[in-house]
């Protein structure tokens, strides 16, 4: 009688001692999109496309090691991989998600606690503050999109650049402006982060918050020196663009202070 050759379930630090060895083959189950923002180093997309490939093709004596998001559709791979004769065949338990946890015990010193597990949590790799997700996002965009001012600072203090743009050319306070975060807005402004940058079609935070109403961001934006003069490429500006009665009015103070001045 034969038996079918069976796969081991291994933790994420029996994981990394395997990962030691040089010949190891590391096969990521999950989505392209996940795949792409993080993975485990040296670590292959495995897919319905290119899964007959690797089992037809890979030699038998090659280890796998297979992880998925958590732990269940690795178990499934490896129970194909060790019954195509594969002699070892492991199965992350907990999966990526049980990599990141061991990772962030792994962080750089200049990592606080609270940012690296935040950075997991959200698939930002650790060593890589400018990393980008969906449409650009770095992690300063999203924690200052989000209003977490907590990781914005631990990011400002970790060196996170403060003037990366996305694909938009719209940077991090531009994002703290959709959020309508004030204090976010406060701090990246104080950081340093340029206040009067416009985006690729030449608007400025100013703007956005003018056309889309939010007259407590215009009012910080303002106070804060926002450049009210500044003009898109189809030649607005964002008294032009004020999409409310109080955005409108604090719009026309400013322009009233600047006539008075040259006046």
């Amino acid at each position: 009688m034969t038996y079918a050759r069976k796969f081991q379930r291994i933790d994420a630090a029996t994981a990394m001692q395997l990962l030691t060895r040089d010949n190891v083959l590391v096969l990521d189950s999950r989505d392209p999109a996940n795949f792409e923002l993080a993975h485990i180093d040296n670590a292959h997309r495995l897919s319905s496309e290119n899964l007959d490939p690797l089992l037809i093709g890979t030699p038998k004596a090659t280890p796998i090691l297979l992880y998925c998001y958590h732990g269940n559709a690795s178990q499934t791979y490896g129970q194909m991989f060790s019954d195509f004769g594969f002699a070892e065949v492991y199965s992350l338990d907990g999966g990526f998600a049980a990599w990141q946890r061991i990772q962030a015990k792994k962080a750089p010193t200049t990592l606080s606690a609270r940012l690296a597990q935040w950075l997991l949590d959200h698939s930002y790799p650790l060593d890589d503050l400018n990393a980008v997700a969906e449409y650009g996002m770095t992690p300063l965009m999203r924690a200052s999109k989000e209003g977490q001012i907590s990781i914005v600072f631990d990011l400002m203090q970790a060196g996170a650049p403060p003037d990366t743009t996305n694909s938009d050319g719209n940077n991090a306070l531009w994002l703290a402006c959709v959020g309508a975060n004030i204090d976010t807005i406060d701090l990246l402004i104080r950081a340093g982060i340029p206040l009067n940058h416009q985006n690729d079609n030449g608007a400025s935070c100013l703007m956005y918050a003018a056309s889309t109403g939010k007259h407590a961001v215009v009012e910080k934006l303002l106070a804060l020196g926002a450049d009210p003069t500044l003009k898109t490429l189809d030649d607005f500006s964002a008294l032009d663009m004020a999409a409310t009665i109080e955005c409108l009015r604090l719009l026309r103070n400013v322009e009233k202070e600047l006539l008075q001045a040259v006046n």
